[in-house]
């Protein structure tokens, strides 16, 4: 065994410590709010987000056809049809899977009336048997503006698919959410229930026989939403829907026997979205595989739970090969642009996953070893506490959820007062000139909104003109629904800690030393640890370099983000490295916490460090003194 003791000699702070027992009940009703302000057309009177009215009342009318209704996708007023079509659809398989737990938050009523906001829409759109009316607005015009939805000025153009002008993307995407949902109000409204799935099986019938890109119809999405998965993958999501609404053979056959071909037996991916369904058709899959249903089907089935485990395990990083990569802070990170999305998604197909798993007592087969499904479950609780303020910034992601969120949403009605606050309308380049560069916090907080969120590195800047990072999508917070509904019915998770702010201000930039840029509230100047340069003991094959790369303020209390590189200097390979930290008064991450109290191990996925080779892990402290110490290695 090998000692070596390092003292991190911290600057003397005070640290707001609270129990991080989240109310992921309270999240999943903010969650269902957002979707009430995202509405479109002439709002019920049980409308609870107030600062909205009635808008978009003659979308449609131009083309001859009423499509008043649905959902806005973003900060902006356009009706998109693909993203929309996915995120009723999670919400209906929210129901679906955790209907219990969802009623046990008393929120069944607000989620089915969500679903149904989005399906009444659809049913407008679906004019004919192969017409599908799949976009209202022009995203180019749309976004040179900025103004509330009560103001429109923009063009409402409609835009349709049809059999000249297939969209198989589109329709399958929307034959799911009517098959989904169908099965959501089954034992509600089965009247309901019954339109949905006659209209699912006329638009999967008409995805099938027309097949093409939707983007290539309807090219004016090409620059927002275009399908880059092609549409394959909806051809198999809308059959797997259509299978579990209807429990016909037909479907199950179809999925099978186009397993190759459309690419859901041989795409093994690491991404879920309103693009990609190749996950989620993998794992319903496996879920009837799990229940005995197979039958002459078992063996392309099982190719189908192959591609299920492989998306698992990378996400709960236990793939030999690729895994989906973390932020420093232990955050998914799959895409730049609005990456939360990607995570809530995720997050809800791991839940789901587990569940199957947890009902047939089977675990789940990485290559690097068996995960049980509470395993699989706990890390998809991991993502969602990082949403909801367990993170290196101690933000919640979530709009007003907490104390300290994103109060710079890229959204237009949130960052303009309401109708009956101001009610002069604000045009198009006049929403610009005095309210989106308006230097103020927005006047309408937007429950629920899932905004993009940080970067690899785990910074946010908090800019409402940074649409990659402070934008919401319906698409994004839709999977949330499902998720709290069963991270609030499993219980609450085990103490931890986090930082919190007592109040909120704005932001003002500082940068960190290590050179990346930050939104931390101005403080003293980062300052470099007494010991920066590296340290090394006789005889002990590891180099610890520690910074401060971070520090900012919250009232009087000052915070730091240090940051501790782990070099192997020696010649051999060091395949197990434990480490005690005593004193650490924040959260740590970039290191698996073993069950020894302070004691912490190289996380399992990579696999040691090779000669040269270096690891990272950062932690918040603000306070006393934290201690390091190499426990032994191998």
């Amino acid at each position: 065994m090998k000692i070596i003791n390092i003292l991190l000699l911290v600057l003397s702070t005070s640290l707001t410590l609270v129990s991080a027992n989240y109310n992921y009940g309270d999240a999943l009703d903010k969650s269902l709010l957002f979707f009430e302000a995202q509405r479109s057309g002439k709002l019920p009177a049980n409308q609870r987000v107030k600062w909205r009215g009635d808008s978009g009342l003659r979308d449609g009318f131009q083309q001859g056809v009423n499509l008043v209704g649905g959902y806005y996708d973003a900060g902006d007023h356009v009706k998109f049809g693909l993203p929309m079509a996915f995120a009723v659809t999670m919400m209906a398989w929210g129901v679906i899977d955790f209907v219990d737990e969802i009623k046990s938050s008393n929120q069944l009523g607000h989620t089915l009336e969500a679903i149904k906001w989005g399906t009444d829409y659809f049913l407008k759109a679906h004019t004919q048997a192969n017409v599908l009316w799949g976009q209202v607005g022009d995203g180019n015009s749309d976004h040179y503006c900025w103004e509330r939805a009560e103001d429109m000025s923009t063009s409402r153009t409609a835009y349709k698919i049809d059999a000249g002008h297939p969209g198989s993307d589109l329709a399958g995407e929307t034959a799911a959410a009517f098959a989904a949902a169908s099965i959501a109000f089954k034992h509600y409204d089965s009247a309901y229930s019954s339109l949905l799935l006659h209209h699912a099986k006329q638009l999967f019938t008409f995805a099938d026989r027309f097949r093409g890109r939707y983007d290539n119809s309807i090219q004016n999405a090409k620059n927002f939403y275009a399908s880059a998965s092609g549409y394959s993958d909806e051809l198999l999501w809308a059959a797997t829907w259509l299978y579990q609404a209807t429990g016909e053979d037909y479907y199950l056959a179809y999925v099978v026997n186009n397993g190759a071909f459309l690419g859901g037996t041989g795409w093994a991916v690491g991404e879920f979205s309103w693009d990609n369904k190749y996950a989620g058709v993998q794992i319903l899959l496996t879920k009837v595989l799990l229940e005995g249903k197979g039958g002459k089907y078992t063996s392309t089935l099982q190719q189908y739970q192959a591609k299920a485990q492989y998306f698992a395990c990378s996400c709960v990083q236990k793939n030999s090969g690729y895994n989906v990569p973390l932020t420093p802070g232990g955050l998914l990170y799959i895409r730049q642009w609005n990456n939360l999305q990607y995570v809530s998604s995720a997050s809800f197909l791991l839940v789901a996953y587990s569940d199957y798993l947890s009902a047939h007592n089977t675990a789940l087969k990485c290559p690097d070893g068996q995960i049980q499904p509470e395993a699989v479950l706990q890390f998809a609780r991991s993502q969602a506490d990082y949403i909801l303020g367990k993170n290196p910034k101690s933000m919640s992601y979530l709009v007003g959820y907490g104390s300290n969120y994103p109060r710079y949403v890229h959204h237009r009605g949130a960052s303009i007062p309401s109708m009956s606050v101001h009610r002069s309308t604000v045009g198009c380049a006049g929403g610009y000139e005095d309210w989106y560069h308006r230097n103020s916090a927005d006047p309408n907080v937007i429950y629920g909104a899932l905004v993009g969120g940080p970067d690899k590195y785990d910074q946010y800047t908090n800019e409402r003109d940074d649409y990659e990072q402070s934008e919401p999508t319906i698409s994004g917070t839709a999977p949330l629904i499902g998720l709290f509904a069963k991270l609030q019915g499993h219980g609450r998770p085990a103490p931890s800690y986090q930082i919190t702010a007592p109040s909120y201000q704005k932001p003002v930039p500082v940068t960190p030393s290590y050179g990346q840029g930050s939104t931390y509230q101005k403080a003293t100047p980062a300052v470099r640890h007494p010991y920066a340069s590296p340290q090394q003991t006789s005889n002990v094959p590891v180099v610890f370099t520690h910074s401060i790369t971070g520090s900012w303020r919250v009232g009087t209390n000052a915070f730091y983000r240090h940051k501790v590189v782990i070099r192997n200097t020696s010649k051999k390979h060091i395949a197990y490295l434990k480490m005690g930290i005593e004193n650490l008064s924040g959260e740590l991450w970039g290191l698996t916490k073993t069950y020894q109290k302070n004691i912490y191990e190289l996380p399992a996925w990579l696999k040691g460090l090779k000669p040269g080779s270096q690891h990272s892990f950062v932690y918040i402290q603000g306070g006393p003194q934290a201690k390091v110490r190499i426990l032994n290695y191998r």
